[in-house]
């Protein structure tokens, strides 16, 4: 992984699921950011900035993000990333707000593929370590969030 945290500092986590298409199919579908809002529970809308049309390395995106309670966004925002590293069928990589890398690895698994959705950024300190990790449980519905996504991808994708 790259990004602006040291693996050993960093706070993390993944989760994979086997879909049952081949690694293009998924590659194509991880990397185009202006789908995730089909998937995703929290980034709802997603588009290209700077000139770039499509996944590269150094290419900028905007993703617009919200959080729902019981069907209520409580909260929108938007975030700009940047692709650092994009490698076709095996991973897509990014830097979101300058603080949290995600990152999709692929691995042919029989007739389909083994994606693996991560994230690592540095751990909270002070106040916001208190409001994001233990009255928020951030990292708790981040964990939500890609078993959602991923589940939404591999139904999406088997589907067609």
């Amino acid at each position: 992984m790259n990004g602006p945290t040291s693996p050993e500092a960093a706070v993390t986590q993944s989760v994979s699921v086997v879909i049952d298409r081949p690694p293009a199919v998924v590659w194509a579908a991880v990397s185009d950011i202006t789908r995730t809002g089909e998937w995703s529970p929290e980034c709802i809308a997603g588009r290209w900035i700077d000139g770039a049309t499509g996944p590269a390395a150094g290419a900028r995106f905007e993703g617009d993000n919200a959080v729902t309670v019981a069907g209520r966004a409580i909260k929108r925002w938007t975030t700009t990333s940047e692709v650092t590293e994009c490698t076709a069928e095996q991973c897509f990589e990014f830097v979101s707000a300058g603080y949290t890398t995600w990152r999709y690895d692929l691995v042919a698994e029989g007739e389909g593929t083994k994606v693996t959705e991560s994230y690592r950024h540095a751990p909270h300190k002070g106040w916001q370590k208190f409001l994001y990790d233990t009255v928020a449980r951030r990292n708790r519905s981040m964990h939500s969030g890609m078993v959602r996504t991923l589940t939404r991808l591999r139904d999406a994708l088997e589907a067609r």
